[in-house]
């Protein structure tokens, strides 16, 4: 099995369990909270595919999306799953939370070597 697929199958396993804790964090009492499920996986595999990011700096490959790529996307998948999150509190800290995720992704862009 090439290294591609083999990343492709753990992200939809990842992908899986990440709605299976998603759905069980938001079940109390055996009532789903439908509104707050969708954030929360957004931003969970906006986490995987952070870290996804670290696994192909270790192992680079010619044709693929670059790992600060893969990082900044990660970066605003849980930028948007919280802002969503957040939104429903308050919507000024959804706000914050995206304009703090730009800012991370500007300074990261800023100290990114070659």
């Amino acid at each position: 099995m090439a290294e591609r697929e083999r990343r492709e199958l753990l992200s939809i396993g990842v992908f899986l369990i990440i709605l299976v804790v998603a759905i069980i964090l938001y079940m109390p009492m055996g009532l789903i909270d439908w509104t707050l499920i969708p954030p929360l996986i957004i931003a969970l595999f906006g986490c995987w595919t952070i870290a996804l990011a670290g696994i192909r700096a270790s192992n680079p490959q010619k044709y693929e999306r670059g790992p600060f790529s893969t990082f900044a996307w990660g970066l605003l998948l849980i930028a948007v799953g919280g802002a969503w999150f957040l939104y429903g509190f308050n919507p000024l800290y959804s706000l914050a939370l995206t304009l703090l995720a730009l800012g991370a992704l500007a300074i990261a862009a800023a100290f990114r070597r070659k």
